[in-house]
């Protein structure tokens, strides 16, 4: 996964009855959970200040004339319809965008509706995006923000490292044509998704011990700690893969959980949203994916930041279970590498 990350390794912790389980956070990070056995089965915003943002942001004068009859609130109607087929065979309707519409992210730009769409077809052929947008919301006269997800594949590189970053972009609109003129894209160095919820009860310099309370998440076998193998079925759950072709939105952070000591017995897994139970979610098309409920308990993190390569991961977790060791307390068997994107740093191909 690529971002600036900040990873975290945990230890399960024998204390008072209590299960220890290794959860990650706002980055990579490496989690500890009890043992089980593992079972391969298929289941698969805005405060002022964002605002302001926003307008900040725009490449279109929101003070336009008063005269103009743009209909504002049937764009987003028109995004929330358009926007999904982004990188699909139909694509976006491009006479919805002057011809010279300014398109700008943190390493492209274009001036014209013919360069945007070839940016659009580089990336569809480049990394295969999988497009989830969460929302579009009118933030000024003639602007529109829009919150997404995309799932990116580089496929070049025989081992196709994954991709998986959120962001928002901000649309401006002339108010003389009613058509887009400007397209402001922006990522997030830290997702502004849900994530497990936890308490801290002690920290330390090099670690934190955090009690977390049960989520469920949708796993299936994985290869290694830092690996990505089988991403595409877990994330293929939430995307509409399922029993019901239903959409979850998206969490943070990706998980893989070593069982055992060597480390080798590895999950991968994402969270679902807290709002969803055992029941109320739609069964996975594939056998090799699984539903679990993780019944929470306590976790001691170590956060880090940089590229989680599995020699790093393996050094972050001999760090935590020496700390632990030495301040008198008694980890579990295996871990938990929790990864969170900073799609901001995340340009370098080979960041997994």
């Amino acid at each position: 996964m690529a971002s600036t990350h900040a990873h975290q390794n945990l230890r399960p912790i024998a204390a008072s009855g209590l299960t220890s389980h290794q959860l990650s956070t706002t980055r990579p990070v490496r989690l500890y959970f009890p043992p089980r056995s593992f079972k391969s089965r298929s289941i698969a915003v805005k405060t002022n200040q964002n605002l302001k943002w926003a307008v900040r942001l725009s490449l279109v004068d929101q003070s336009s004339p008063p005269q103009s009859t743009v209909d504002v609130e049937w764009l987003v109607g028109f995004l929330y319809d358009d926007l999904p087929h982004l990188f699909d065979d139909q694509g976006i309707d491009r006479t919805a965008y002057d011809e010279q519409v300014k398109f700008r992210d943190p390493i492209t730009k274009h001036d014209t509706i013919s360069g945007y769409l070839f940016n659009i077809s580089m990336l569809k052929m480049v990394f295969r995006p999988a497009f989830q947008l969460h929302w579009v919301k009118q933030t000024g006269p003639y602007e529109i923000t829009t919150r997404w997800t995309m799932v990116m594949k580089f496929m070049p590189l025989p081992w196709k490292p994954e991709l998986v970053f959120t962001g928002t972009s901000v649309m401006g609109i002339n108010p003389e044509t009613g058509k887009f003129c400007s397209h402001l894209l922006r990522i997030y160095k830290t997702p502004d998704l849900e994530t497990p919820k936890y308490q801290i009860l002690k920290r330390t310099a090099n670690y934190e011990v955090r009690r977390y309370s049960p989520f469920i998440v949708v796993e299936t076998n994985g290869d290694k700690l830092s690996g990505s193998t089988g991403f595409n079925d877990v994330a293929g759950y939430i995307f509409g893969k399922n029993s019901k072709t239903e959409k979850i939105p998206m969490t943070t952070p990706v998980f893989t959980q070593a069982y055992d000591n060597e480390l080798k017995k590895v999950s991968i897994q994402i969270v679902l949203p807290q709002d969803k139970d055992m029941s109320s979610l739609p069964d996975p098309n594939q056998e090799t994916l699984d539903l679990r409920k993780v019944e929470g308990g306590i976790a001691a993190v170590l956060k880090f930041s940089g590229k989680p390569t599995e020699d790093i991961v393996h050094e972050k977790e001999k760090e935590l279970h020496t700390s632990l060791i030495r301040d008198g307390l008694r980890p579990k068997i295996g871990c938990l590498l929790a990864r969170y994107n900073d799609p901001g740093q995340t340009w370098s191909f080979i960041m997994v």
